[in-house]
């Protein structure tokens, strides 16, 4: 049997109240949120699937603002190289023309002055900023100038003039994500872009009975190549060729020793493992690990292999001495050189930044299709919403005023 009080209508009307209270507060959320869920649990399948997507949705754009990056990058760095194969062309033209037999010696000294002004200009383009003022070829010490230039007199000169560029940025080590575990190296470093000769390190020691006594490891051109106790210098060469380095390496047969050479033209980058054996030292490549970038060759080490700033000097200093065979000859392989690297770099760069674009293109198509994917979990239809806030509202007023005609009296009504 219930039991019946006098209390109960109006705990009924308080609860039902409360009920309605409560889905016109939940419908009112939707609606500032834009969202029919606004917790977990009112719906934790849709909640799962959407934690999933957004996670997705929120990787894409940085996927998408990094390939812009990119490709803002790559078209700065193309601008820059197209500007230093013109002006390759152009001492192409000069050393054509110098080479010909028929200029006079001040006809040449006019043209080795061109050839002066165009070797400063090759400087500024390689010591570029980007519009970020970041050092565009300075590898990831995008705040150090890359290349120093060294003044001096030069013979038949009659003003101070470059005679040695060196280069004190890093390698190309910055890589940029444009997918779940797909990256692309963002630099394009001076030791790579403003060579023009493959160099070659020729170590004086003779390693025939060299053997590694404690475990360490060193790098060739930012790759690590571990040695292990016992390895002979053979081992060591194997390694080096199997690492993916951009150098060859291989034993000269008449000093017995340790010889690098580059793949491609650009500077090889050498180091012992800090804390470890010191492999390369021990060979007689390098005299101690780098400082400040600067060449750390060994002085009993040979070292060939010029930069594009070595074959344009020595283009001037030769139409300054007025040596045409030189300058037919040397010049002119000189420069060839350079604009063959040049060409090179430029098509390198051409790639990654197709790359980034398609990239880019496959981000934009996959974002509106994600975020559908979200919005079909926890997309609110403020149409319904809408209508269910009204039907709320009007439940709401109806309850009080049906509250109003049938629950009991109170003191209050006897007062008015």
């Amino acid at each position: 049997m219930n039991r019946v009080s006098s209390n109960m209508p109006v705990n009924d009307m308080q609860y039902n109240l409360r009920q309605q209270e409560i889905k016109r507060a939940n419908v009112m959320n939707q609606l500032g949120t834009n969202s029919r869920m606004t917790s977990l649990r009112d719906d934790p399948f849709a909640a799962a699937h959407a934690v999933r997507y957004d996670s997705y949705l929120a990787r894409l754009n940085r996927f998408e603002a990094n390939t812009q990056k990119a490709i803002h990058h790559y078209n700065n760095v193309h601008d820059h190289l197209y500007s230093t194969n013109d002006i390759l062309q152009r001492l192409r033209d000069l050393a054509l023309n110098g080479a010909n037999g028929t200029n006079s010696p001040d006809d040449l000294k006019i043209m080795a002055l061109e050839v002066n002004q165009l070797i400063s200009e090759l400087v500024s383009i390689s010591n570029a900023f980007s519009p970020e003022t970041k050092q565009i070829f300075a590898g990831d010490k995008v705040h150090t100038e890359p290349f120093r230039v060294v003044e001096g007199r030069v013979d038949g000169g009659d003003e101070t003039m470059i005679t040695r560029v060196e280069y004190r940025g890093s390698g190309a080590t910055r890589r940029i994500e444009i997918g779940d575990n797909m990256f692309l190296d963002m630099d394009l470093g001076g030791g790579e872009a403003f060579w023009a000769e493959k160099m070659q390190i020729f170590s004086s020691v003779d390693a025939t009975d060299y053997r590694v006594q404690e475990p360490g490891a060193f790098f060739i051109d930012g790759v690590e190549i571990n040695v292990a106790v016992g390895d002979t210098l053979p081992a060591i060469v194997a390694k080096i060729n199997d690492s993916g380095a951009p150098v060859r390496a291989y034993i000269d047969i008449d000093t017995r020793g340790l010889v690098l050479e580059g793949t491609t033209a650009h500077l090889i980058r050498a180091e012992d493992k800090v804390g470890g054996a010191s492999i390369l030292r021990d060979l007689g490549i390098i005299h101690g690990n780098m400082v400040n970038n600067a060449p750390n060759w060994a002085t009993t080490a040979r070292v060939s292999g010029g930069t594009i700033f070595d074959m344009a000097i020595r283009l001037r200093d030769g139409l300054l001495r007025g040596d045409h065979d030189f300058i037919g000859s040397q010049g002119i392989a000189g420069i060839d050189l350079a604009i063959n690297n040049v060409t090179y770099r430029l098509a390198d760069i051409s790639g990654r930044a197709s790359r980034a674009e398609i990239a880019w293109t496959r981000i934009n198509s996959q974002i509106p299709n994600v975020t559908r994917m979200l919005n079909r979990e926890i997309g609110l239809d403020v149409a319904t919403a809408a209508t269910e806030l009204k039907q709320a509202e009007f439940a709401h007023q109806s309850i009080l005023a049906t509250a109003a005609k049938l629950l009991p009296p109170s003191l209050l009504n006897f007062l008015r």
